[in-house]
């Protein structure tokens, strides 16, 4: 009888669970709500008078205090409940919105949806990341990778929602829309959220102790650690390919392969899906095989495409749609490698706060990624020397990853 209970309860714990990446999911929807900014952005520089570069401010802003919130709250996501960190992350969001339908200008904006909804949107990805990994000890990257679905599909749910808004009611009604539904609806959301106490984590099942890290990390022990250094390194060449690309995945398609923009427009949102597919695909290579593994596959996959587009991506619209789609998959991968191996190598217990710190990375492979490429482009006018460039930062990640990545603790 008490054999069966166990069973019982080991059923019903591993349908709770799921419970959370769910929810978490939906969350990470609309938290993923910024990257619909360009959306927004025509209509902003109609009412503000302004040009590209200053509408561009809020969504630059928003990302950097997204990537620096993650690392400043990650020491303390542990100590509080995790539903209340969720609503006040939540609840910044919330503001950012609210106020951003009352900014006067481009500086407020920046303020409102930069600085106080970016701040909103690393709190709560931080602690729903940990949640989800407290609770799926044994497949931390698969679970992970299956929550921030949510956050890399966001644009293809909100953005036509946004689209829609705006043309029928205006850019400002649209944001005050936004942050009232998600202040509705974010406690019903959060609500159930909690961390796994010992007993419900007993009446899983058996963990396999080959995907646990034998020793959980402090922060300042990470820093010194070898695998530390090719893990932050290749997560910034990770993020400068990806985001780099993702960036001239339209003028690409338009000016280097001959397609019309309409066209183009459409394949992004195909390009999206691969996007929000890569994270739990590698989130569960991480945790089936090693981080090394995962990062020299995906360096393998970019490299093949960007040598495709070289050698007959030119007028080719097949070349340029598979190319692309693995480009977009592999960067919604490293957005499950990073984290994962965060996990793997480090351990779980300060997870949090170590991987705020490794998420860094992020942010510096966005700007110096995005700023490179552009520079490239506007001096020597060339796509295949962009390709080229790809290449060049998928081998230096692979000689990284093959010297610095032991997927050992140290």
């Amino acid at each position: 009888m008490k054999e069966n209970t166990t069973i019982i309860n080991k059923k019903q714990n591993g349908m709770n669970r799921w419970m959370y990446v769910i929810l978490g999911m939906a969350i990470m929807i609309f938290l993923g709500t910024v990257y619909s900014y360009s959306v927004f952005r025509l209509s902003l520089e109609k009412e503000f008078v302004i040009g590209s570069a200053e509408s561009g401010m809020p969504y630059m802003i928003a990302l950097a205090f997204y990537a620096l919130f993650m690392f400043l709250t990650g020491k303390y996501i542990n100590r509080f409940n995790p539903r209340i960190i969720i609503l006040i992350g939540g609840y910044l969001v919330v503001l950012g919105w609210i106020l951003s339908a009352f900014a006067p200008n481009i500086i407020l904006l920046t303020i409102a949806y930069g600085c106080i909804g970016g701040a909103g949107v690393g709190i709560a990805y931080g602690v729903l990341m940990t949640v989800i990994a407290k609770w799926f000890p044994e497949k931390k990257g698969l679970a992970v990778g299956i929550l921030l679905v949510g956050f890399g599909l966001s644009p293809l749910i909100t953005a036509p929602l946004a689209r829609l808004l705006v043309e029928s009611y205006g850019v400002f009604t649209t944001f005050l829309v936004f942050g009232i539904g998600f202040g509705i609806i974010l406690p019903f959301l959060s609500y159930p959220f909690k961390y796994p106490t010992e007993e419900e984590l007993k009446n899983m099942k058996n963990i396999p102790t080959s995907q646990s890290s034998a020793k959980n990390f402090e922060t300042k022990e990470m820093v010194k650690s070898k695998s530390f250094k090719g893990l932050y390194l290749n997560f910034v060449i990770g993020t400068m390919i990806g985001l780099m690309l993702i960036g001239l995945t339209t003028s690409v398609g338009v000016d280097f392969v001959g397609l019309e923009p309409n066209k183009v427009i459409q394949l992004v949102a195909f390009f999206a899906i691969f996007n929000g597919l890569g994270r739990p695909a590698f989130g569960w290579l991480t945790d089936k095989f090693t981080s090394k593994k995962a990062m020299l596959l995906s360096y393998s996959l970019i490299s093949l495409a960007a040598i495709s587009l070289i050698i007959a991506g030119s007028n080719n619209e097949l070349v340029y749609v598979l190319s692309f789609s693995t480009f977009w998959f592999n960067m919604g991968g490293w957005l499950a490698i990073a984290p994962a191996s965060t996990l793997r190598l480090y351990g779980l217990k300060n997870y949090s706060q170590n991987y705020g710190l490794v998420f860094t990375a992020y942010g510096i492979g966005a700007i110096v990624g995005v700023s490179s490429s552009g520079l490239l482009l506007d001096i020597l006018k060339s796509y295949d020397l962009i390709f080229y460039y790809v290449i060049a930062l998928s081998a230096l990640g692979i000689i990284l990853t093959l010297t610095l990545i032991s997927d050992k603790n140290e």
